[in-house]
């Protein structure tokens, strides 16, 4: 074992070869090494002067916190730039002046296990496998949260972290910058490891759709939908989802986050389903609205169509230079154009109660300012909704979009959009049962 310091930055460098852990076993498994070098460099280039410092998740105790909800989730920034699951570990990224080739980026890990752990699931250490998941030379040890030595009882320990970056910021007169301002705009426009796992979120999310559809039936109880759409999730290799599924029958399909899936389905339902899946740390956000009888009523077809239309105009309008606020004027004005009397007295603009869009990528709702021009390479929702509580009816349709250097590709598209092909999809579920 040999100690060295590179900058004021004590390391580990260990002769041994230990086993990769962390994502090397993932479904998504790890992120290529030079894409996370570029990420971290770039991180460099457009961060401010000052010290960012980007702590890891903590995990979760099965005592004190819900036991289903305990599964260790990385911190999406630190495993951003890192690729790995690491529990108390510490990115530190030092840039003496705004934009210079002066900065650099440290990593500090909890020290190697001095045996094997009986209790929990191995994870990257500052050890020779934490350095090849990350690219990263050297790796500091982040030291224990101890108690101050002579400090009164009962006084809170000391993170020697803070002491540590503190010491860092002291040294070259700088001051500590808010991450998130940093990491907003740098996880906007996805690289290919990004895009990869993002499309693969979608096709499992879309594959769970359709199973939802074909075996969906009135009678059914909204949390049996809701159990077919997660079995296949998992089914399928996502590690979890991408946030609490909505499963809502007639009246809940009008309430946008409903999340209690405890109605039992009645003939003549619409059955609004918006669940995805979280792959390799990459979430969908897919939603699909659809008749538990496997035919729309009239009535419900039309206001399907239209919540369609509006929909492909959104995503005819999507390419890059034009912003999400004004995706959303064209969808709102080609829905009050061409409502008709479907909602009189005045259009079915009323009935549409929510925002266009979001950013999605390593969550639902990601990161990112809103103002910005779009550009290739980003992500971004497109769900349009018109939901009348006094006839249980509420339709909404999500899709993932991609933004091309020519306009946009939908990523959710392998779940049927149109009324003809869900009715056709559910017709042959029906004889599937037969």
């Amino acid at each position: 074992m040999v100690r060295t310091v590179v900058a004021g930055f004590v390391g580990l460098s260990l002769a041994a070869a230990l086993p990769l852990v962390g994502q090397s076993d993932a479904p998504g498994g790890p992120v290529p090494v030079d894409l996370l070098q570029a990420r971290r460099a770039a991180l460099l280039q457009t961060m401010p002067k000052g010290v960012l410092v980007i702590n890891a998740s903590r995990v979760r105790s099965i005592d004190g916190e819900y036991p289903q909800d305990s599964d260790y989730r990385e911190n999406n920034d630190f495993f951003y730039l890192t690729g790995i699951e690491s529990p108390n570990g510490a990115l530190v990224a030092i840039q003496p002046d705004s934009g210079s080739a002066g900065g650099q980026v440290l990593l500090y890990l909890t020290a190697p296990p001095p045996r094997r752990d009986a209790w929990s699931a191995a994870r990257t250490s500052a050890d020779s496998g934490g350095r090849a998941l990350t690219g990263f030379r050297e790796i500091g040890v982040r030291p224990a949260v101890r108690r101050a030595p002579g400090a009164a009882p009962g006084s809170a320990p000391v993170d020697s972290m803070v002491v540590i970056v503190d010491s860092i910021a002291a040294a070259h007169g700088l001051s500590r910058v808010p991450s998130r301002t940093v990491m907003g705009m740098l996880r906007l426009v996805k690289d290919s490891d990004e895009l990869r796992r993002l499309r693969r979120a979608s096709v499992i999310s879309a594959e769970a759709h359709r199973e939802a559809m074909k075996q969906s039936r009135a009678g059914m109880w909204e949390y049996e939908v809701e159990a077919l759409v997660e079995y296949t999730f998992r089914r399928h290799g996502a590690e979890r989802v991408g946030y609490p599924s909505i499963v809502g029958s007639g009246i809940n399909s009008t309430i946008l986050h409903y999340d209690l899936s405890r109605r039992q389905t009645e003939p003549g339902d619409v059955m609004l389903v918006d669940a995805a899946a979280e792959w390799g740390y990459f979430t969908a956000d897919l939603t699909r609205t659809y008749p538990m009888s496997g035919r729309f009523t009239p009535r419900q077809r039309s206001i399907y169509d239209l919540v369609l239309g509006t929909q492909q105009a959104a995503i005819d309008a999507t390419k890059p230079g034009i912003t999400i606020a004004e995706i959303q004027t064209i969808a709102r004005a080609w829905m009050k154009d061409h409502s008709g009397d479907l909602c009189a007295p005045g259009d079915c603009t009323r009935y549409f109660i929510h925002g266009l869009s979001h950013w999605v990528g390593m969550d639902v709702h990601d990161v990112g300012p809103y103002f910005t021009p779009l550009k290739a390479g980003m992500t971004f929702t497109i769900e349009p909704g018109i939901y009348i509580p006094g006839e249980a009816l509420g339709v909404r349709i999500e899709d993932v979009i991609l933004v091309t250097p020519t306009g946009a590709e939908n990523l959710t598209k392998d779940a049927p959009r149109t009324a003809a092909d869900i009715e056709a999809l559910m017709a042959e579920g029906r004889r599937a049962r037969r």
